[in-house]
């Protein structure tokens, strides 16, 4: 007899979020415990709960989902739920806070479809938010020359830092965007852009876009106007814009929920699946037969 599909979600915000529930009940999942305001502290008793309860063998039916807002909460819950697991009792978890992982996969996912990512220069804009230092991680581990654009050197830097310690062999440089000419500096010979930068904030006029003779494809992950590609559209998909291939936050957010979804779902085909960002890319493209 099959076991219902549990999934445990994490969630360090004071309130788990509605939208993540609801995507694992789209998902399929049976039952979801939802958990909010969780710590590190709180971690090993949650774990246990969902792994003591179940056989080895049935443990593939009981999985972990890590959210929030706070992506660096989520990464230390992450490491405490590993820390958890010993011997054949463990469950698969997916760490997806602030829908950072598969939204990141999403846009390089995209970008993948138009062009061959190896050795192409891609400047990401806001590159130290939580979406955006995992499309430059993403971007490096499928080989592309990645440029981190941000207000603050010092973030930037040691966002490359970071991306260096997980994908060593990543040609990472970091460029401080404050007004046009450091704009310009930062897309000298850029082939792709991805900004994802905060609602309401245009990281990159239309003039200076039009001007950069190398860019081919402009991908904006923020929905909200004005959005940050000036001239991009919220639900541009693939659309062709003076010369380059554009896609909105809500042309790529189609492709987010399918991989979001998908990967809740992959959860629960073993019990020792761990999907960071790298394992949702690849998850991502298996789906689509890249």
């Amino acid at each position: 007899m099959a076991h219902p599909k549990i999934l445990i979600q994490l969630d360090s915000d004071p309130q788990p979020s509605v939208f993540d529930a609801v995507v694992a009940i789209d998902a399929g999942v049976d039952q979801l415990l939802r958990h909010g305001g969780v710590t590190v502290e709180l971690v090993r008793d949650l774990v246990y709960g969902g792994m003591f309860t179940r056989s080895p063998a049935d443990l593939k039916s009981t999985a972990i989902f890590i959210g929030g807002s706070n992506v660096a909460a989520a990464e230390r819950i992450l490491a405490e739920v590993r820390k958890s697991f010993f011997g054949p009792l463990r469950m698969s978890v997916l760490l997806d806070a602030n829908g950072a992982n598969t939204t990141a996969a999403a846009a390089v996912l995209a970008a993948s479809r138009q062009m061959p990512l190896a050795k192409t220069q891609a400047l990401v804009l806001a590159g130290t938010g939580p979406v955006g230092s995992r499309v430059a991680r993403l971007l490096a581990g499928a080989g592309a020359v990645v440029r981190i654009g941000s207000r603050d050197l010092e973030r930037a830097e040691s966002v490359g830092r970071a991306v260096i310690e997980r994908v060593p062999s990543a040609d990472v440089s970091s460029f401080v965007i404050s007004g046009e000419d450091g704009l310009r500096s930062a897309l000298d010979g850029v082939q792709l852009v991805i900004a994802a930068g905060p609602p309401g904030v245009t990281l990159l006029p239309a003039a200076i876009r039009r001007a950069c003779p190398t860019l081919q494809a402009a991908i904006d992950l923020n929905a909200v106007p004005p959005l940050g590609i000036e001239g991009v559209e919220a639900t541009d998909r693939a659309r062709s814009l003076d010369g380059i291939t554009a896609f909105g936050a809500i042309g790529v957010g189609g492709l987010k929920m399918k991989i979001h979804k998908r990967a809740i779902q992959r959860l629960f085909e073993s019990n020792d699946r761990v999907l960071d960002a790298e394992e949702v890319l690849e998850l991502a493209a298996e789906e689509s037969g890249q």
